[in-house]
């Protein structure tokens, strides 16, 4: 009887959760991976911290996990080249920046004045964590260290690399 809401069974149904994570070329760049392993770091040490005596460092994973999710999801959207006002690679950098110190710092506190698991598990994942985003915050500084010395620093609203070629030759570097 001609029901509106019955599904077109000639037509694939696409799944909700597919549309939102990151596409295969991007997840399997340099930047995706780096990416998906900060999200993935940053998670599994909010999530000790939470179980942990140092639960007073819940806050900073907490933090890095939405920011990093965040810029997970705008560069595989590409949700960055449609807002060309904000400095996408300068914030990418300061958020490594500040997440590699802040981490360092609090798993030095949490593996020497916690005796507990889980702040010593925390501890050990923000050191790993902290490797991460040092290696993010080193490759952002070398592209836009680059980009400036090519001239790019004039009136060009481009930013450096965040384009196709990167996702293309991830497996080159």
């Amino acid at each position: 009887m001609g029901d509106i809401e019955a599904p077109n069974s000639n037509r694939p149904r696409q799944n909700v959760l597919l549309s939102v994570l990151p596409s295969k070329e991007f997840a399997s760049s340099r930047k995706g991976m780096l990416l998906i392993a900060e999200v993935a770091l940053s998670f599994v040490s909010f999530v000790c911290f939470a179980a942990s005596t140092a639960a007073a460092f819940v806050t900073v994973p907490l933090l890095e996990f939405l920011a990093a999710l965040f810029l997970l999801f705008a560069y595989s959207t590409k949700f960055n080249e449609r807002f060309k006002g904000f400095l996408w690679p300068l914030m990418d950098f300061l958020r490594c920046v500040s997440a590699s110190i802040i981490f360092f710092i609090i798993s030095i506190i949490s593996v020497s004045k916690y005796m507990d698991i889980s702040s010593k598990a925390a501890g050990i994942f923000g050191f790993i964590a902290t490797i991460v985003f040092a290696l993010d915050f080193y490759l952002i500084f070398n592209e836009l260290a680059a980009f400036l010395k090519q001239g790019g620093g004039g009136d060009s609203n481009e930013e450096p690399s965040r384009n196709q070629d990167e996702f293309s030759d991830s497996d080159s570097d």
